[in-house]
């Protein structure tokens, strides 16, 4: 271990977020055997295991924070999810559960319904005598909710919306609590009252009766066993006619009278839409705070396990090396500590902008569409990410990973889902680059026709400077004999975002470009944005990386060590470089890099790794969890031991008259 330091203590304060004293708590519960996943558990007692978890938690008033303080909560939109998003590490099945419950089902009776639906259904919902499903997604239009075929008919005669199922494809698929447990649920669909579509409205409908029974006109199936949490009981809903009564309509942003009439206080159905959606985002945004929580884990785990397990003795007879002394488990490991720290300063961002918006804070049009766009590029980042951190910490630990009791491969399994539901990521990173578009599109408006030449005149000589070579050129004759040159550019703060921005900038200018030549020609515009998807979604990645680097380079102005400080700066520079490292074909193609300048970076990225090496297990013990929420035999001690052990045994053996003769030694001696 190097003799300076980071401060270890400091650093897992600061990682623990604006929340810190809730994860704590939530971090105590989750250490606890009774809220924990058993693993012997098949997918029935599981379920059951679960749902008793949710008792517990009711018990310990651990739901309530979110909700106002008359049903005994603390108005504390953000603190509520990252106290959720802890108990990751007891169960995923656990988390997403509480989430199903007490984000979606009775979220969206606080959210979108009034104080009369308050009183009459939070009280039951908050202490699960109500367990709710939150019926939105169909067979047939998962990520697409505006198109859900499931309609709610208003009937004046009898004062009563009829909810019903047209086809199959229409059924609402995947709801947790909807297979067994659930009794009620709040169901999307088109609300049509004379005759006039006015879009997608939430509903409150009881489902089953206390036997477990559903209610007349209302059947489902169970989706079974499924690839991961399985300790949620996921099911479809259908409804053939099923009668409600007009005031179950959750009505903040859309009321029907009694005499039919529609009102909203949004007069936008389009706008109308994205806002009852948009206080519904909590579910995405907790799933970035899990997902970088669960990648987490899996580093902490294979990283104590790389720091005792030895291989090889190219050095001694007697000692190995230790695995993360190699250059490649440090590539394979220690750039994902990077990627998971710019998560985690990312996603505390992310939170403070919900609890903003949520609170009323900061609760404007702009503000709401801006939590859209950040929960909309940042999850999709962390649950890809979480997937491939877990498979390559796995894969680091060899077979010892592949044993269920290290928890990796559950883990995964149970994080697998995490890229497709609340959101597919690739549908969300497109949402996000819509907003760049449309960002880039408005700058253009604010130009007068002089500053629009001199705008596009300069983005063509940029192009023709970059594409040309010549900047490349310029690049290779600074550094020309002197990597210290490159090493200089690739850290300095200026150059880094230069190139985070850059790339997205040219993309979505390539972008807009090939739809401003489709003219108003809708089938030429649906073609041209067709053929630039890929394009386009790559930018909101990139957007996304962008938002991470922001935010981690605000976190060390936040560091007063000045070891922790330097030892996070590296981190900061391994993290951006491995993002360049990793699209350098692009930057070389496009003429941001030069062929010298490229070729000096992952020379200089595996020194950065050294430099970093001694200080891998600091960083990872950083993350706070403790052996009660890793439960992983690997990173309990016990490899440290054996290696001892063996160690002692060869030391003893070598020095003692019964050590065997090697035959490489013979042959030497014989020559």
């Amino acid at each position: 271990m190097s003799e300076n330091r980071i401060n270890v203590t400091a650093l897992a304060e600061q990682l623990l977020g604006p929340y810190a004293e809730v994860r704590k708590a939530s971090r105590a519960r989750a250490a606890r055997p009774e809220l924990q996943r058993d693993p012997s558990l098949a997918m029935d007692a599981h379920r059951e295991r679960v749902l008793g978890q949710l008792s517990l938690l009711v018990e310990e008033e651990a739901v309530q924070r979110a909700f106002p303080k008359k049903f005994g909560g603390y108005d504390d939109h953000g603190g509520s999810i990252a106290s959720f998003e802890e108990l990751v590490a007891a169960d995923p099945s656990l988390q997403i559960k509480a989430g199903v419950q007490w984000g979606l089902f009775a979220g969206a009776i606080l959210h979108l319904g009034t104080e009369e639906h308050h009183e009459k259904w939070l009280p039951e919902a908050l202490n699960l005598q109500t367990p709710g499903a939150f019926a939105m997604t169909e067979i047939g239009h998962g990520s697409d909710v505006a198109a859900v075929a499931t309609t709610a008919t208003y009937d004046e005669e009898t004062d009563e919306f009829i909810i019903h199922t047209p086809f199959k494809a229409a059924w609402k698929e995947f709801l947790g609590n909807a297979a067994l447990h659930g009794k009620a649920a709040t169901v999307f669909a088109q609300l049509i009252t004379k005759g006039v579509n006015h879009g997608v409205h939430c509903f409150y409908v009881p489902i089953r009766d206390e036997q477990g029974n559903f209610y007349e006109g209302i059947g489902g199936e169970d989706d079974g066993l499924k690839g991961g949490l399985n300790g949620i009981d996921n099911g479809r809903l259908h409804f053939t006619n099923v009668r409600v009564p007009r005031t179950n309509l959750l009505n903040r942003y859309g009321n029907v009278d009694e005499n039919g009439e529609y009102s909203s206080p949004i007069a936008s159905s389009g706008r109308r839409f994205f806002t009852m959606l948009g206080t519904l985002v909590q579910g995405r945004v907790s799933l970035d705070g899990a997902a970088t929580s669960a990648s987490k884990i899996g580093l902490q785990i294979a990283v104590t396990y790389g720091n005792q397990r030895r291989q090889f003795n190219s050095t001694s007879d007697i000692e190995e090396t230790t695995l993360l002394d190699y250059q490649r488990h440090q590539r394979r490991l220690i750039t994902r500590i990077a990627r998971t720290y710019a998560s985690s300063f990312a996603h505390d961002g992310l939170l403070d902008k919900f609890d903003a918006v949520f609170s009323g804070r900061a609760d404007s049009d702009d503000d709401r569409q801006d939590l859209e766009t950040l929960a909309a590029a940042l999850k999709p980042l962390s649950t890809w990410d979480a997937l491939d951190t877990l498979q390559e910490t796995r894969e680091a630990c060899g077979g010892s990973g592949f044993i269920a009791k290290n928890r990796f491969t559950q883990l995964y399994q149970d994080l697998d889902v995490y890229v497709t539901f609340e959101g597919d990521n690739n549908v969300l990173l497109q949402l996000v680059g819509k907003r760049l578009l449309t960002d880039y599109a408005s700058e253009f408006r604010k130009l007068d026709n002089g500053a629009m030449a001199l705008f596009a005149a300069k983005q063509v000589g940029n192009t023709a400077l970059n594409r040309s070579g010549l900047r490349g050129v310029g690049q290779a004759f600074a550094d020309i004999s002197d990597e210290r040159k490159s090493a200089n550019f690739f850290k300095d703060v200026e150059n880094q975002r230069a190139l985070l921005t850059g790339r997205i900038k040219a993309k979505v200018a390539e972008v807009a470009n090939a739809l401003r030549s489709a003219g108003k020609d809708k089938a030429k515009g649906a073609a041209a944005f067709n053929e630039n998807q890929d394009l386009l979604i790559s930018a909101a990645r990139d957007h996304g990386q962008l938002l991470r680097w922001e935010a981690f380079t605000a976190a060390l102005e936040k560091i007063d060590d000045p070891t922790t400080h330097e030892v996070l700066t590296w981190l900061r520079d391994v993290f951006t470089l491995s993002l360049i490292e990793e699209d350098l074909g692009w930057y070389l193609g496009n003429g941001f890099l030069s062929m010298q300048r490229a070729r000096t970076l992952p020379g200089y990225i595996n020194r950065l790794l050294a430099r970093l090496r001694p200080h891998a297990q600091d960083l990872v013990d950083a993350f706070g969890y403790t052996q009660d929420h890793l439960r992983a035999d690997i990173s309990s001690g016990g490899e440290s031991e054996r290696q001892d052990e063996a160690m002692a045994y060869f030391r003893t053996l070598r020095a003692s008259d019964n050590a065997p003769i090697s035959e490489k030694s013979l042959k030497k001696s014989s020559v």
